[in-house]
């Protein structure tokens, strides 16, 4: 989150006092996500390279394990290529297996779901969707993390994370086990912003009941100032590799799960305004955890990247999303079309539009009216 909403913001050149992340020592090792989005590849820029479990494997072993640059959409596709093609070319199945009896109806309420806690003494991590045991073991486990406002999490929220679920199965070495959404704390001094609680309880409405493998993590919320998101990273950390020992293989070993964060084109812009962002954060969350950028309409975060010292330096732990259907739902929009008693159907779940009436989020909000028709998505 940009942390010029920081109350107590100081720019960064004149901090002294900023809390050092996690030590790189506490973060498990993990290959960058590998994003086809630059030509440092030769003349394979556009096919992502094999796993390294096939160095040294049979050529057929290594044929089986290769992901392809063009996996075929329609039946179409494999009816016009020939016989040896149809051989190599395999359409990967989903990550994560969604069964019909896992999606909630809507009027539902989920059976069994601990809801998150209002006090910090009472928080416990939510881990009853993330995955115990890797389905492949020649894979390596993810966890997207999502830091927001979400004053409401919307359907862009959350078809962010499928985006992101279809572009790392198709395009990388890595299996999803696991979303979490994050929501900023009371001290994010943003205008529109509901009292956290009622945040936190919108996205636990929206996921618990839409989603089969997305949860939300009540922490951050919970803090008593605004959280810098390196430190948020470092949290997820903490609970899931060093509390929990990482993700079980199929043979039975423990591995590190490497966690990302997930943000909008114009979260990634803000990187690269001057004095925004402390260079030791944004080298500590490129660097060390990596980041999944969805595309807004008519951003060139390509462009961006190739023009940002640090974003370069770690252009191989991002992978930039393209949106096929432009989705520009904003939450600030939203606000401004309950304050106007205009519908919002069909633009947010429908348990998240009836807590939005039964507590009268929004209603009487001030924010000008200008600035919301200017704002971007969030």
């Amino acid at each position: 989150m940009d942390p010029t909403n920081d109350p107590n913001f100081t720019p960064p050149s004149l901090n002294r006092n900023i809390e050092p992340p996690a030590h790189s020592d506490k973060i498990p090792h993990n290959l960058p996500i590998q994003p086809l989005v630059l030509a440092d590849l030769g003349s394979e820029v556009d096919a992502p390279t094999p796993h390294p479990s096939a160095v040294g494997a049979p050529e057929k072993e290594r044929e089986s394990l290769r992901f392809h640059s063009k996996i075929p959409r329609k039946h179409t596709d494999l009816m016009n290529s020939s016989s040896d093609e149809e051989k190599e070319v395999k359409i990967l199945p989903p990550t994560i297996k969604v069964k019909s009896s896992q999606i909630a109806d809507l009027e539902e309420v989920p059976h069994g779901v601990q809801r998150q806690a209002k006090t910090l003494d009472q928080y416990e991590f939510p881990c009853h969707r993330l995955a115990t045991t890797l389905s492949d073991d020649s894979k390596y486990p993810l966890v997207i993390v999502a830091c927001g406002s979400f004053s409401p999490i919307t359907y862009l929220h959350l078809r962010m994370f499928e985006m992101a679920l279809d572009a790392i199965t198709e395009q990388t070495r890595f299996e999803v086990v696991g979303g979490y959404y994050s929501p900023v704390s009371d001290n994010y001094k943003k205008q529109g912003l509901a009292p956290s609680h009622h945040r936190v309880r919108m996205c636990e409405l929206a996921c618990e009941r839409t989603s089969s493998w997305l949860m939300v993590d009540a922490w951050e919320s919970l803090q008593p100032k605004y959280t810098r998101t390196a430190l948020v990273l470092d949290h997820f950390n903490e609970e899931i590799n060093i509390k929990r020992g990482g993700i079980r293989t199929q043979s039975g070993e423990k591995r590190g799960v490497k966690i990302m964060l997930l943000a909008g084109g114009d979260l990634i812009e803000s990187m690269g305004e001057p004095d925004v962002w402390a260079d030791t954060d944004l080298h500590h969350i490129l660097g060390k955890y990596g980041c999944l950028i969805v595309e807004r309409t008519g951003s060139d975060v390509r462009s961006f990247l190739l023009s940002h010292d640090i974003m370069y330096e770690h252009r191989r732990n991002v992978l930039v999303i393209k949106q096929l259907i432009y989705n520009d739902i904003s939450s600030t929009k939203i606000r401004l079309f309950v304050r106007r008693g205009m519908s919002v159907q069909y633009l947010l779940p429908n348990s998240v539009i009836r807590y939005i009436q039964e507590h009268k989020l929004y209603v009487n909000d001030t924010e000008p009216v200008k600035q919301v028709m200017s704002d971007k998505a969030d």
